[in-house]
This record gives C-alpha cells, sequence and structure tokens, in this order.
C-alpha cells in the first residue's frame, strides 16, 4: 500500500480497531464478573460495526486492507484484553494478550510503510 492508499484507507482501520475494542468490551461486560454492567460498550461495538460496514459499502477496498483492517481488530480486542487483566490482576497474566497486540502492531506498521520512511530519510541524509 503507497502513501495516498493509507490516507484513503485511514478510517477503515480506525473502525476496525474500534470494533476490536468495543466487541472485546462487550463480551467482558456479559461474561465477566470482575467488569461492572454498562450498556455503552454494546451501543458503541454496534455503531463501530455499522459505520465500518457502510464504509465498505461506500468504497471497495483496496487490495491489502482486509488483512490490514483483521489485525487491527485484533489489536482492539487484544489490547482491551491486557489493559482489562491489567487493571485486575485476579483474572491472570496479561503478557500473552500483549505481545500478540504488540507483534500484530508492528505487523501492521510494516504492511503500511510506516516504518520504511524513516529508513527512506536517513539514507537521503547520508
Amino acid at each position: 500500500m503507497d502513501k495516498q492508499q493509507i490516507k484513503a484507507e485511514r478510517k477503515t482501520l480506525i473502525l476496525s480497531l474500534l470494533a476490536g475494542l468495543c466487541g472485546n468490551a462487550t463480551l467482558a461486560v456479559f461474561f465477566s464478573s470482575h467488569v461492572a454492567f454498562s450498556i455503552f460498550p454494546v451501543i458503541a461495538f454496534g455503531m463501530a460495526v455499522y459505520c465500518l460496514y457502510q464504509e465498505y459499502l461506500r468504497k471497495p477496498m483496496v487490495e491489502g486492507t482486509p488483512a490490514v483492517a483483521t489485525a487491527c481488530f485484533f489489536i482492539g480486542a487484544f489490547g482491551y484484553s491486557g489493559f482489562q487483566r491489567a487493571m485486575t490482576p485476579e483474572m491472570g497474566s496479561n503478557f500473552i494478550s500483549l505481545m500478540i497486540a504488540l507483534v500484530l502492531l508492528f505487523w501492521v506498521t510494516y504492511k503500511l510503510g510506516i516504518m520504511e520512511g524513516k529508513k527512506e530519510e536517513i539514507q537521503e541524509q547520508k
């Protein structure tokens, strides 16, 4: 994906990150005794999925976007899981969820070319 495609797909990637985060929060609200019940994660999850679907209907995704959007969804889900386990240590360790989120985050930055921009700037300065 080039720089212009990244700017065009930014909304899709942010919405999929938000959908993953709110989806995990919704599951935590319904099935975890450590989290107090609130209707707001359910509403936010529904709105994020609806907006993501409307974005999909409005314009087709370019090549590579579905894989990166799926990775952003899982970054949100594993990131919230790690945050939740850090807040309530009785739930267990957050090491695995944070490591998965970090690996996916590095993969997304590699696929989007964010890391390559720094290398090009360093080579131009030499």
